[in-house]
């Protein structure tokens, strides 16, 4: 039995353990793997007091056996939760390997998280894994998480990350370590698939319930449950995809058991953010075919929520003929939506007030110039909004200088002040990014010398991405190969 340390119950937890109330077939009750000796790197402080935790009592070698799951909290319920996935199109029986979801962790505004730990230890689903994590890839989710959570861009969280006092075993011999991440839950389009392969329809209905009381209650009062299910999650999933392109983040691994059903971005294992603009854009090292490139992410976040609507069928209407053509109808929406909402995310980030025939061309033409001349997508962004453009070969071009004509005439039709022009693009054009090069660099700081404070440095300053700093501008700085050499793993 897992030691409970009676000065956790005063830090503030308040576990109501919902999923773990769900039918059993849904996960496997299973407990954290005790560690040898544990550290505590990174705590976030500023998230633990936005979920109404209070850590000051504790030691930091108590805060390190809470999260390393050597000492639980009281109320805490272990489970690690079943599902299934299509990885690279290919389905397959999943779950959760190496993590465990300790609770559900209610803030004093009554918002529900779960409280995940990563990294814990082996599980029912490990198929042959160790179960376990190591700490360069979990203090790169840290990083990303909440930088991503900077940008106003849906997310799960990090709370913390400790060391194990392990030495794991991949390629070479690695320190392990636990991250605890924050979720609104971690119910997934392979929850779903999970579930329909067992063909266990009470089972479905319950997590179909179950769902849209935790993250859609408005849809309570609605007529059909699912089919206002499968209409919300597309639309969260365009708004997602949306906002990373909008920041030109490639997530990696976009298999169906890695897009929550809460539309929060989930699981950053092989992700990076673009630097010189190229829409074929891929960096994870076993995506040779570039499944998962940059322009390819709206056309994947098609296909998962089109796999989601299969596994609702028989929710969607008794007659299955009749259901197939109510789930096509409503996935046939998804193109026309995301390029509408794709297209007015450009326009705010070229600072454009209404609709116009020519937005559209407006918009290509500038990436289309871009790519040619391999510009760094957050940077042009940036340099549109200065008074003066900076003195180089790009914008001195003349092709660029027409488009920029065209551009600057395009505003004027604004009938805005054009302080409103430069607000809406400040809103959605970051000043700094995780660059790929600067996030390597902390990661080998921290994991070959144990240095954090280049993390510690890179987290203060990418908490304000929008403000437009010139004593940040070494995040700015894009490498001489940028893009091309850049190769991301799923560690996480």
């Amino acid at each position: 039995m897992e030691e409970i340390m009676p000065t956790l119950s005063n830090i503030g937890w308040q576990f109501d353990n919902s999923y773990a109330r769900l039918p059993e077939l849904m996960m496997s009750r299973v407990k954290p793997v005790k560690v040898h000796s544990p550290k505590l790197i990174i705590l976030n402080q500023k998230l633990s007091k936005e979920l109404g935790l209070n850590f000051s009592s504790l030691k930091d070698r108590d805060i390190a056996s809470l999260f390393a799951g050597n000492s639980l909290p009281q109320g805490s319920e272990t489970i690690a939760q079943a599902y299934a996935g299509h990885q690279f199109g290919h389905f397959t029986m999943l779950g959760d390997g190496r993590a465990v979801v300790i609770g559900e962790h209610l803030t004093p505004n009554n918002k529900r998280f779960d409280i995940q730990f990563k990294g814990s230890g082996r599980t029912p689903y490990s198929r042959g894994g160790d179960g376990k994590a190591v700490l360069g890839p979990m203090l790169r989710e840290y990083i990303i998480s909440e930088s991503m959570h900077a940008l106003n861009i849906s997310t799960t969280r990090s709370l913390a990350v400790v060391t194990t006092g392990e030495e794991i075993m991949r390629e070479t011999s690695l320190p392990g370590a636990i991250l605890t991440r924050v979720a609104a839950s971690h119910i997934r389009v392979g929850t779903f698939q999970f579930i329909a392969m067992k063909n266990d329809m009470g089972t479905l209905k319950n997590l179909l319930n179950y769902t849209i009381n935790r993250h859609y209650p408005e849809l309570i009062k609605e007529n059909n449950h699912a089919i206002e299910l499968l209409k919300v999650v597309i639309d969260t999933q365009i708004n997602l995809v949306v906002d990373w392109m909008r920041v030109g983040f490639i997530h990696g691994v976009m298999n169906t058991d890695n897009m929550a059903i809460s539309g929060e971005t989930i699981d950053y294992g092989p992700c990076a953010f673009m630097d010189n603009y190229d829409p074929r854009t891929v960096f994870s090292s076993i995506d040779h075919q570039g499944r998962y490139c940059f322009i390819n992410q709206s056309l994947i976040a098609h296909w998962n929520v089109s796999r989601f609507a299969e596994t609702l069928i028989p929710l969607l209407d008794n007659n299955e003929k009749k259901a197939i053509t109510i789930g096509e109808e409503i996935i046939n929406s998804f193109s026309e939506k995301f390029q509408s909402k794709w297209l007015s995310m450009m326009r705010q980030k070229l600072g454009l007030f209404g609709e116009k025939n020519n937005d559209e061309k407006l918009v290509n033409n500038l990436l289309s110039l871009m790519h040619q001349n391999n510009t760094d997508y957050t940077n042009t962004f940036c340099d549109l909004m200065k008074n003066k453009l900076p003195n180089n070969s790009f914008y001195q071009h003349h092709k660029f200088v027409d488009w920029f004509k065209e551009w600057k005439n395009r505003q004027s039709q604004n009938k805005m002040p054009k302080k409103l022009s430069l607000s809406l693009m400040r809103s959605a054009n970051p000043y700094v990014i995780p660059r790929n090069h600067k996030v390597e660099e902390i990661l080998t700081a921290a994991s070959e010398s144990g240095n954090l404070e280049p993390m510690k440095k890179i987290l203060s300053e990418l908490n304000n991405p929008y403000d437009y700093r010139e004593d940040i501008n070494e995040y700015r700085i894009v490498p001489k190969t940028s893009n091309i050499q850049y190769q991301t793993f799923c560690g996480t």
